[in-house]
Parts: structure tokens; C-alpha cells; sequence
């Protein structure tokens, strides 16, 4: 009888770290791919203030 219980919570042990593992490992990918889009979009907008400098640049050169 202890033998049983001893191997019935050795399974649920093992059984909860294998759940845990495959659950930190899902969120851990979100994680890494939430971040990658991101750094794109951030990407993205830093390119779009540069050309607006580069417009506002240009367009004073000609004035002067």
C-alpha cells in the first residue's frame, strides 16, 4: 500500500513538471515573438521620423 502511494505521487510529480515545462516553454516562444514584433514596429517608426527630418531638411535647403 505505501508503495503505491509513494509511486502514484512520484507520477503526478513528474506528471506536473512535464505540464509546467511544456507551459513555460509556450509562453517563453509569445514572449520571444510579442518582443520581435515589437522591435519591427519600432523599427518602423523610427524610419518614418527620419524621413520626415530628411523632408524638412530638404524643403529648408531649397528656401534658403
Amino acid at each position: 500500500m505505501q508503495l503505491e502511494l509513494t509511486n502514484l505521487i512520484y507520477q503526478f510529480v513528474v506528471l506536473s513538471l512535464v505540464i509546467l515545462f511544456f507551459i513555460s516553454f509556450v509562453r517563453f516562444i509569445y514572449t520571444l515573438l510579442t518582443t520581435q514584433k515589437k522591435s519591427v514596429e519600432h523599427g518602423a517608426n523610427i524610419e518614418k521620423k527620419l524621413d520626415r527630418i530628411i523632408e524638412l531638411l530638404e524643403k529648408n535647403r531649397t528656401h534658403q
